[in-house]
């Protein structure tokens, strides 16, 4: 039965209960606090099929991962991220025949599953990015993890320390 007001003072076992029910274990690992699945695109995909994408998942980033033309015009591996800024910059900027291909991050930032919260905080400031890929152990991309959902953990694990 559960009480209320000073009557559930006076029962100790209820709060002991409920101090049971608690994580103690604080959510430390990027594979814990990612978004499962990754929300892909290829790198011939238009702003507008990308914003879609974003818009649709309710998602601040998608992956671009395919072959597409070098400036060489030889076919090349293209892996990155488009952020919902770097969009909004294409935008900005006149681009919006653009693909994803032409404005993915050049740089994406992996994390595996295993690696710590604190491993991943240090990689987004050190690479000044708000959004990693979390990859399993044969390197294909399992999950995102953005600073969003690091500010979720910070917070859990704020209401475990009190």
């Amino acid at each position: 039965m559960r009480q209320t007001g000073d009557d559930a003072q006076d029962d100790p076992e209820e709060g002991e209960e409920q101090a049971m029910d608690r994580p103690t274990q604080p959510i430390s690992l990027a594979g814990e606090v990612m978004h499962a699945g990754v929300i892909n695109a290829t790198p011939q995909s238009s702003l507008a099929q990308i914003a879609a994408q974003m818009a649709g998942g309710r998602v601040h980033c998608v992956v671009v991962e395919g072959l597409a033309r070098g400036r060489d015009r030889e076919e090349e591996l293209v892996w990155g991220i488009v952020s919902d800024l770097d969009l909004i910059k294409a935008l900005a900027a006149g681009r919006d025949d653009a693909s994803a291909g032409e404005i993915a991050a050049t740089e994406i930032v992996t994390v595996d599953a295993s690696d710590s919260v604190e491993h991943v905080v240090q990689l987004m400031a050190e690479h000044e990015c708000t959004h990693l890929v979390v990859v399993s152990s044969e390197g294909e991309p399992v999950g995102v993890i953005s600073s969003l959902d690091v500010a979720g953990s910070v917070s859990r694990q704020s209401e475990l320390d009190s």
